[in-house]
């Protein structure tokens, strides 16, 4: 069974910094595009970041230039580095693992910006 597991959610003031921590199996994580998602209570689920094999980024317009997604492949993790956050990133953030064949989602780490 594939598991990701996150790490490093919280709660933070605004302004603040996080890291997020996601870890998967060696056979999917080199295989794999890796990404981060984030759900708002009663909003839908919504991409942060991606990171393909090659190490090439995508971000959402609204974390830009505050996130910075990385993986380091030799120890099959993905990072997720939020900077100056704001109220409106509170959610929970998933990370997840796509592949040519398969999709797979972490079980989510609740992340709070609030003072």
């Amino acid at each position: 069974q594939v598991q990701l597991v996150e790490s490093g959610g919280g709660l933070v003031q605004p302004g603040g910094s996080l890291r997020l921590s996601c870890t998967a199996s060696r056979t999917i994580f080199s295989r794999s595009a890796m990404g981060w998602y984030r759900q708002a209570p009663g909003k839908q689920r919504e991409l942060v970041a991606t990171i393909t094999t090659s190490s090439s980024t995508n971000y959402a317009d609204s974390v830009k230039g505050r996130f910075t997604i990385s993986r380091d492949n030799a120890k099959n993790m993905v990072y997720l580095q939020m900077n100056s956050l704001k109220p409106e990133d509170t959610a929970v953030y998933y990370c997840n693992a796509d592949g040519l064949r398969y999709n797979y989602w972490g079980q989510g780490t609740q992340v709070t910006v609030s003072s």
